[in-house]
């Protein structure tokens, strides 16, 4: 038995909860949990928001933690090691995509919870432990603090993987960052790991102070500052958009240089106006992007290992966690709530 914290129904209220895990097969890994950060997803699922919630559901898809046991024919980790999963645990294998590396695609994707695998539900890490096959498990390096090293498992290969896939790594180049919560701080981070000229890009001009001295912003947009969008335009190769909430687009593509590309990770639960002759007059390109594959996932941790990148976090007991909730619906966290799950889980 394994003890999680779940939601039971759409009220979204979390407790206690025992439940039970799979026996370990030939190539599953199991690893007690010691964090696991909560995500903007985990509250539209816990309150039925997309109007696919499974109940009873435990969230948590940034889950790191230490290997316990590995089946008899795993080869990739041993007992002892540093791991993480993020938002997935299988696919079909077979697709086009999953052949590619590109799993995140297959449409028989096996979520990390409220998905069903072998027509029982997943649950996820706000739980004691995971069992999970070797396939669908990234190596954390040992430098990084583990609780840190959590959310990279969804916001921070969110915003890596579309930066690699669209050539977002140039030195010396202007990137844009469209948000600063917790995808917008990992992108800046990786921005400036890359050698970039970074630039956010809020809605908040009380934001400029931490993106500037604490995160190392090269420059401060206000968006709703029509005098400094107009000074900007025509300035950026690159312009990351993280923001969830219905916003206008066509100011931002009117920051792009000819060519340059603007890639959406944000999903806005509205249709966005599509201008398309902010787009047909400077050849610009607007895309979208959706997590990244388990070998993205490794690219980025060891990425991160090598240039000490981890989030920001704050970290809670397992007991606060209907407080966190309600705090992230507020947007009062600095960036991401990480749950203490091995210290606190009781």
């Amino acid at each position: 038995e394994c003890l999680g914290w779940a939601a039971k129904d759409s009220s979204g209220v979390l407790a206690p909860w025992k439940f039970p895990r799979r026996p370990l097969r030939s190539t599953d890994v199991k690893f007690k949990i010691s964090y696991c950060g909560i995500c903007h997803t985990d509250l539209h699922l816990i309150h039925n928001e997309w109007g696919s919630s499974k109940y009873p559901m435990v969230p948590g898809h940034e889950v790191v933690g230490v290997v316990t046991e590995v089946g008899p024919g795993a080869k990739k980790f041993k007992v002892g090691d540093h791991v993480g999963v993020g938002c997935m645990v299988f696919s079909c294998l077979k697709c086009d995509h999953c052949k590619h590396g590109d799993e995140q695609y297959c449409d028989q994707l096996i979520w990390t919870y409220n998905s069903l695998e072998d027509g029982k539900i997943t649950f996820g890490g706000y739980s004691g432990f995971m069992v999970t096959d070797e396939k669908f498990v990234c190596r954390v390096p040992n430098n990084l603090p583990l609780d840190a090293s959590a959310p990279l498992l969804c916001a921070g290969i969110t915003v890596y993987s579309p930066m690699k896939h669209f050539g977002m790594t140039q030195p010396g180049k202007n990137f844009g960052v469209v948000g600063l919560g917790g995808l917008g701080h990992m992108a800046v981070k990786f921005g400036k790991a890359f050698g970039m000229k970074v630039t956010v890009i809020s809605t908040s001009p009380n934001k400029e102070k931490e993106a500037r001295e604490v995160l190392g912003a090269h420059n401060f947009i206000v968006s709703r500052d029509a005098a400094q969008m107009t000074k900007a335009a025509k300035t950026m190769d690159y312009i990351l958009d993280t923001v969830s909430a219905p916003h206008p687009l066509d100011a931002l593509l009117e920051l792009l240089k000819i060519d340059g590309k603007l890639v959406m990770v944000g999903l806005p639960d509205k249709p966005l106006d599509l201008p398309a002759g902010v787009i047909i007059f400077g050849r610009r390109t607007l895309a979208g992007s959706f997590i990244g594959s388990i070998k993205e996932t490794q690219d980025m941790l060891d990425f991160c290992g090598k240039n000490n990148v981890t989030s920001m976090i704050e970290l809670v007991p397992m007991d606060y966690v209907n407080k966190a909730m309600e705090r992230l619906r507020k947007s009062d966290v600095k960036y991401r709530f990480v749950l203490d799950v091995e210290k606190t889980l009781k």
